[in-house]
C-alpha cells in the first residue's frame, strides 16, 4: 500500500489512513485537502469489493467442478457396461460409483445425475453399434453383407458372461420408468439403424438380389433385431439367433435369379 501510495505521491500519515480504510473494506475518513487519496478511493474499494466476491465464489465451488480428477472415458465405459448388464431401473449412482471407482458426489458434480450419465454413455454404444454394422454390410453380395450384419447383431447381445442382451431393447422394456431424453435416443438409434441399412442395400448389385425394396428391408430387418434381442433373453442360445437370422436372410431375398 505504501508503494502506491508512493507512486501518487501521498504522504506517509495518509497513507496508514489508507491502508487501514483496505484492511478494514470501510470507507476511511480522509484530510478533505487531500485530493489524491479521495480520488482514489472510489477504485480502492470497488477492488475489495471484487476480492471478496471472487474469494468466496472459489472457496463455495466444488473442487471437481473445476477440474475432474478422473479419466473421463474410463469412466464412461464403466457406467454403460453397468447400465448394460443391470438395466435401467436395477442401476444406481452408487452402482456406478462403485463401478468407476470415482466418488458418488463427483459423478453429480461432473455430469448432474443418472439419467445424463446414461445419455453419455448410450451415445458411446450407438456409435459403436452403428460403426460396426456399417462395416459389415460393405459386401460384395446381398446374402454375405445381411450375414455379416446378423454376426454383429448376435454378437453384440450376446457378448459378456453372463451375456448381456441388447442394450436398445432392454432399455426400450422399461420404458414407462425411463425419461423421455432416453425413449427419443431410442428412437434416434432404431432409425439411424435403418437409414444404414438401407443405404448399404441400396447398391445396384445387392439391391436386385432383394424381394422387396432397400428402405422396406431395412425397417423389417430392424425389426426382426428386436424379436432376435427378446429370443436371446429367452432361450440364451447363440446357435439358435444364427438359424433364425439365417432364415430370416433367405426369405428376404429372391431366388432362382
Amino acid at each position: 500500500m505504501e508503494i502506491i501510495c508512493g507512486l501518487l505521491d501521498v504522504p506517509r500519515e495518509d497513507a496508514s489512513t489508507f491502508r487501514s480504510a483496505a484492511r478494514n473494506s470501510g470507507v476511511p475518513k480522509i484530510p478533505p485537502e487531500n485530493a489524491v487519496v479521495q480520488s482514489i478511493m472510489p477504485f480502492t474499494s470497488m477492488l475489495t469489493f471484487m476480492s471478496n466476491i471472487f474469494c468466496t465464489s472459489l472457496r463455495d465451488t466444488p473442487l471437481m467442478a473445476m477440474v475432474r480428477q478422473f479419466d473421463e472415458e474410463t469412466v464412461l465405459d464403466k457406467v454403460l457396461e453397468t447400465f448394460w448388464q443391470k438395466g435401467w431401473q436395477a442401476t444406481s449412482m452408487a452402482d456406478l460409483a462403485e463401478a468407476a471407482d470415482v466418488q458418488r458426489g463427483s459423478l453429480y458434480h461432473a455430469y448432474g445425475g443418472k439419467e445424463q450419465l446414461f445419455l453419455l454413455a448410450f451415445d458411446r454404444y450407438a456409435t459403436r453399434f452403428l460403426t460396426e454394422a456399417q462395416t459389415a454390410l460393405v459386401a460384395p453380395s446381398a446374402d454375405l453383407a445381411l450375414r455379416r450384419f446378423f454376426d454383429v447383431a448376435i454378437a453384440n447381445m450376446t457378448a459378456g458372461s453372463p451375456a448381456r442382451g441388447c442394450l436398445t431393447t432392454k432399455t426400450a422394456a422399461e420404458v414407462d420408468a425411463v425419461g423421455e431424453q432416453v425413449q427419443e435416443r431410442l428412437q434416434v438409434l432404431l432409425d439411424d439403424l435403418e437409414a444404414v441399412i438401407t443405404k448399404a442395400l441400396s447398391g445396384k448389385a445387392i439391391r436386385t438380389r432383394l424381394s422387396t425394396s432397400p428402405a422396406e428391408a431395412a425397417r423389417v430387418i430392424v425389426t426382426f433385431t428386436r424379436g432376435l434381442a427378446v429370443i436371446e433373453r429367452v432361450y440364451r442360445e447363440r446357435d439358435r439367433l444364427h438359424a433364425l437370422a439365417d432364415s430370416f436372410v433367405a426369405l428376404l431375398l429372391k431366388h432362382g435369379t
